[in-house]
């Protein structure tokens, strides 16, 4: 297909012959049998270090594909169209991925603590299970599932490193907004350096949330299998520093193209999918932050 024919108002570029959807297919599946041989012990932990090497080549080469095409003019206004569907969808389906973890946390510490604590109608499951119970919150219960003997934990106080987090995550967000405004008005000279200041931002909150983990494990004995509390806990906050540590590297990757030239005024979809990303994580953290180390 030509560059001429690809920019026509009625057409749609379509590629063809890429190998990148059948090695996506392959990683996959290579990822995911690691991580089951992994995890039942069939083979040891580094099973996973082929498909995460995998997955890595497979972004790095896919969307040096797109930014290739992009650059040659390859993808009119209907292109731009479906990619925004896209990552409107993909924004989508992670709000209801950390919907179901929140919702988890909910129902165990709204409904079953107290149900096997004996209140309400659950009175003979207490009975039943773990008549010694009295249900608090965050419980690692209903037995001493901790690391320690008698099963004992601390939580992480929110005013710690959590709020300090908190504070860049929000700073981070006004600092994309401002590269963001400072690209549509052309200054090139103000989006590079609030889009580094925002990065940046983001790697020091990975930073200091490792050092909240290690903190959490030697020496507040808090652990993923300190029970219902840790297990959503680290879940939840987990989940969340993997998507920071994506997105900051998506960041990274948008500067370097900022730097080359890539961009226009009118045309920078790929800084806005990764702006809307970024925004996403920042309220997810404030959630996090509300309803797992405050309340």
């Amino acid at each position: 297909m030509s560059d001429a024919h690809a920019q026509s108002a009625d057409s749609y570029y379509i590629p063809h012959g890429s190998p990148w959807p059948i090695f996506g297919s392959v990683t996959l599946f290579t990822l995911m049998g690691g991580a089951i041989s992994a995890l039942n012990g069939w083979l040891p932990a580094w099973s996973l270090v082929p498909g995460f090497v995998m997955l890595c080549l497979l972004f790095i080469f896919w969307f040096s594909t797109v930014i290739g095409e992009n650059q040659r003019g390859l993808y009119n206004l209907a292109v731009d169209r479906s990619f925004r569907m896209g990552m409107m969808w993909f924004i989508f389906s992670e709000v209801m991925f950390f919907a179901a973890f929140f919702g988890a946390l909910f129902y165990a510490r709204e409904l079953a603590v107290p149900w096997l604590s004996g209140n309400g109608v659950k009175v003979f499951t207490k009975m039943l299970l773990w008549n010694d119970y009295a249900g608090s919150w965050p419980s690692n219960g209903p037995s001493a599932l901790g690391p320690r003997a008698n099963g004992s934990f601390e939580t992480v106080p929110a005013l710690g490193l959590p709020a300090i987090n908190t504070a860049i995550l929000l700073a981070s967000s006004v600092t994309i907004t401002i590269a963001h405004h400072a690209l549509i008005a052309g200054h090139r000279g103000q989006v590079k350096f609030f889009l580094a200041l925002t990065f940046l931002l983001g790697f020091t909150f990975v930073g200091f949330q490792a050092m909240e983990y290690h903190e959490a494990y030697t020496e507040l004995g808090l652990t993923l299998g300190t029970g219902i509390y840790g297990s959503t806990f680290f879940m939840l906050t987990g989940f969340h520093g993997m998507h920071v540590t994506l997105g900051a590297i998506m960041l990274t990757v948008i500067w370097f193209r900022i730097m080359r030239g890539h961009f226009t005024p009118q045309r920078h979809f790929a800084f806005e999918a990764v702006a809307w990303y970024w925004h996403f994580v920042d309220v997810v953290w404030l959630g996090l932050f509300i309803f797992v180390y405050w309340l």
